[in-house]
């Protein structure tokens, strides 16, 4: 059986995730799909529309036939963190043969020549990045001009830069360094993006990016989200509303938010991971003078700090994130936790258990009681995400306690 590894957040899962699977399966011949999934907050700093269940769900209804959750340390994690925790357990897996990500460069030897450069980071390169830093600039924008000086002779800087401005290209690029981190075996594939960009609003083909449908549910616009939605994932996401789990949204946690950082002190927010060059005090200021999350995010970013960062520094903040937890686990997840499979994943499972060296998660109880420190940290984490998420939820019947423990498995047999 030849399988192919996906990372994805699926937030919410559309057209455009159905296209990279089906293509997926055409460039590859491979037998089954494996993903890896955030959780329940998400790498923007953000909490996902829905839950990691019902995203499951939508995801085995579409082609994939394993789900397992990228633990929330990775999944809250810097686009560097995130990608190596999740190609750290496809790799872990010992059963997946090719990596398929989406991007729009067409050209992925550019993209390993990249990754090169930033996985063994030449004196050159090194010595360009500390000059663009010291110049006050974002850490990304940094990085991406000192890409462009070190690379001038090799690649056009006009294709550098604009390979270096899309997200999903930037993703990739650590995709693939995360292989050469973890020596990996498996064979990066790259299926060129299509429809709107990774932050476009616009509908392009009936395809959407996630950013555009995520505004959409925020002005209730149901019917234009139905057109960029396989019928199976807008049914499943509808179920949802209806029951009055509405999409969740940052703003369903700004008082939350607001909380962890007004009981903290500066230092205590200095603790927390991600925060540096005095952050903890600008975030502690903000917290006393702003009185809603949008104020609170546009009073804290600059030009140094992007959005993205503040709000992940937010989620840190609201799951008690500290730098020693974060620091414990910068290489590889200790667990596989699955969400759920269909019949070919029950078969993936079986090869899995046979092939490597991590424990399988089915039941988050059994696994408590016979984890190492560092597996039960993480998963606790994890637990813990799902309780405050939960409190999102503007029905209070939805604020439950420890689903972790008594959610079942998603399963179509």
């Amino acid at each position: 059986m030849k399988i192919c590894g996906i990372v994805a957040e699926y937030n919410p899962f559309h057209n455009g995730h159905k296209y990279h699977i089906e293509k997926t399966k055409e460039l590859t011949g491979c037998d089954a799909v494996v993903c890896v999934m955030s959780g329940n907050f998400i790498q923007r700093g953000l909490p996902a529309l829905f839950d990691k269940w019902t995203r499951t769900r939508m995801a085995l209804e579409n082609g994939v036939d394993l789900v397992i959750e990228l633990p929330t340390y990775y999944a809250t994690a810097s686009a560097e963190l995130f990608a190596r925790g999740a190609i750290s357990l496809l790799d872990s897996l010992n059963v997946v043969s090719d990596l398929s990500f989406g991007n729009s460069c067409t050209d992925i030897e550019i993209l390993k020549r990249i990754a090169n450069v930033l996985f063994l980071e030449p004196d050159g390169y090194k010595k360009e990045l500390q000059k663009e830093i010291k110049k006050g600039v974002s850490y990304p924008i940094a990085r991406s001009k000192a890409l462009q000086t070190f690379l001038k002779k090799e690649i056009d800087s006009n294709l550098l830069s604009k390979i270096l401005l899309d997200s999903n290209n930037i993703l990739g690029i650590e995709y693939l360094k995360a292989l050469l981190y973890c020596n990996s075996n498996i064979k990066p594939i790259s299926v060129e993006r299509i429809g709107g960009d990774y932050n476009s609003i616009h509908v392009d083909r009936n395809i959407c990016s996630a950013t555009g449908i995520r505004e959409m549910l925020h002005n209730n616009q149901l019917d234009l989200v139905k057109e960029v939605m396989p019928d199976s994932s807008f049914n499943i996401m509808n179920r949802e509303i209806l029951h009055g789990k509405s999409p969740m949204f940052i703003g369903n946690f700004e008082k939350e938010i607001f909380y962890s950082l007004r009981k903290s002190s500066a230092e205590d927010l200095k603790n927390i991971s991600d925060v540096s060059e005095g952050l903890e005090y600008l975030m502690k200021k903000a917290s006393d003078e702003c009185n809603n999350i949008s104020d609170l995010i546009d009073t804290i970013k600059s030009k140094r700090y992007t959005k993205t960062r503040i709000q992940r520094l937010l989620i840190h903040t609201l799951l008690d994130i500290s730098k020693s937890e974060s620091d414990t686990f910068k290489h590889s997840p200790s667990y596989i936790r699955v969400l759920g499979f269909t019949k070919n994943g029950e078969k993936i499972l079986s090869k899995i258990s046979n092939c490597s060296n991590l424990p399988i998660v089915t039941s988050v109880s059994k696994y408590l009681k016979t984890a190492n420190d560092v597996g039960k940290s993480m998963i606790e984490k994890d637990i813990l995400a799902t309780n405050i998420y939960n409190l999102g939820y503007q029905v209070p019947s939805y604020r439950k306690s420890n689903e972790d423990y008594t959610k079942p498995l998603c399963t179509i047999i």
